[in-house]
């Protein structure tokens, strides 16, 4: 059975011998793309993903520069993205001082870092705040790159973007992986290729359109496939039952039913809903139903999966020895509709088996249910962690230096 992804193992801080890193200006190209309520972080997981390779250069007296971006400024200054209050925080949780720049290029940028003491930090300002940032501009990561002399990328949660701060600084500097990419990596590619078997993936979400190609590769390469969320609505169209005023993706419908022809000659269990809980408005206070996949009303559409197929799910869980999670299987942000997503995060802390949670609106769902500590492995990547469960390679890490066994 060919492996779901395949990573010639790249070189990381482990393979640079620490005295070498004295007096180096490292640039680290970090994921604090964190959520913010104004300049109140309201979600720091990301930021402190970092702090063991960030912790690591204090250690061995580099001298740091951290990249980052937050949010989508599409190329212009917006003062509400600037990382200001990621530094302050970025400080408190080191217990020490990290300077701030107005900008990630430019000379008042070079004379703070040609000011910088060995152990000293600085972060750049929102990459995005240039729109050569997210065209992979060459003279943009060039100037990036000419800051430092060694470029670490510890944000796996940005490796699938080709970005000038992630695939395009490797082009001018060496380039390597940060201890946190190189846990993701090791962390995916054991439970993907080489895990403990039964493997269980459970895959949910709003749109189909978006994990479509994660589907089809898992296909005969995992025990059991559940699929909840808006997305099962499109394949349990395509079956032909009448889902109501469920949303579903039209235009996926033949790929929909090519997929389920796929899955029934597969070694693959697939698991659909059995049941459904119903509304006639898509509002929390809408009065609610449940009712079996064969029974929606026309006039009802589907906001989370009911009691039946939260059974079958426990059922494939009690047996699981590796679990990974992807996507809620309701409208969970609205807490009338989270009751499926919640139940299977309680039973995921409950199960023996190794759990990955793959990032994004799982990770906030394990949160929400106060089960975050009970899980074996968070991924912090989201859309990268999909990607990377598709089979596709993350630009962000092909383009580190690879590994080489020494002579």
């Amino acid at each position: 059975m060919t492996p779901i992804a395949t990573v010639q193992r790249k070189k990381t801080l482990h393979d640079i011998p620490s005295a070498e890193l004295a007096g180096k200006r490292v640039i680290v190209r970090v994921d604090f793309n964190v959520p913010m309520n104004g300049a109140a972080i309201t979600d720091d997981t990301r930021i402190r993903a970092a702090l063991e390779t960030i912790t690591y250069l204090i250690k061995h007296q580099a001298k740091i520069i951290l990249l980052s971006h937050l949010g989508r400024p599409k190329g212009t200054v917006q003062e509400a993205l600037r990382l200001t209050p990621i530094a302050r925080h970025l400080s408190t949780l080191l217990n020490q001082r990290v300077l701030k720049s107005d900008d990630c290029i430019g000379p008042e940028v070079e004379a703070a870092i040609l000011h910088l003491k060995n152990g000293e930090i600085i972060l750049l300002e929102n990459t995005r705040f240039h729109l050569e940032e997210t065209d992979n501009n060459s003279d943009f990561a060039k100037k990036l790159a000419q800051l430092g002399d060694l470029f670490i990328n510890d944000a796996f949660g940005v490796s699938h973007r080709a970005d000038a701060s992630t695939s395009g600084i490797p082009n001018y500097l060496p380039a390597i992986a940060g201890f946190l990419v190189e846990k993701e990596l090791s962390v995916l590619t054991q439970v993907l290729n080489a895990p403990e078997r039964p493997l269980v993936i459970i895959i949910g979400g709003a749109k189909i359109s978006s994990k479509f190609g994660v589907l089809q590769n898992i296909l005969g390469r995992v025990d059991t496939l559940i699929i909840g969320g808006g997305m099962s609505f499109t394949l349990l169209k395509a079956q032909g039952y009448e889902i109501g005023k469920s949303l579903y993706e039209a235009d996926l419908l033949e790929d929909a039913k090519t997929f389920l022809e796929n899955a029934k000659k597969s070694t693959t269990k697939l698991i659909l809903p059995l049941d459904h809980i119903v509304v006639a408005t898509f509002d929390n206070a809408s009065p609610q139903q449940t009712v079996d996949t064969e029974n929606i009303p026309n006039d009802q559409m589907g906001v989370d999966v009911g009691p039946k197929t939260i059974a079958a799910i426990q059922t494939e869980i009690k047996t699981a020895k590796t679990i990974v999670w992807n996507g809620p299987l309701g409208v969970f942000e609205m807490d009338n509709f989270a009751n499926g997503t919640l139940e299977v995060a309680q039973m995921l802390a409950k199960s023996d088996a190794f759990t990955l949670i793959g990032g994004g609106d799982s990770a906030t769902a394990i949160a929400k249910a106060n089960v975050t500590d009970q899980m074996s492995y968070i991924s912090t990547g989201g859309g990268a962690t999909l990607e990377f469960l598709e089979g596709k390679q993350l630009p962000g890490i092909t383009s580190l230096q690879n590994w080489e066994s020494p002579e």
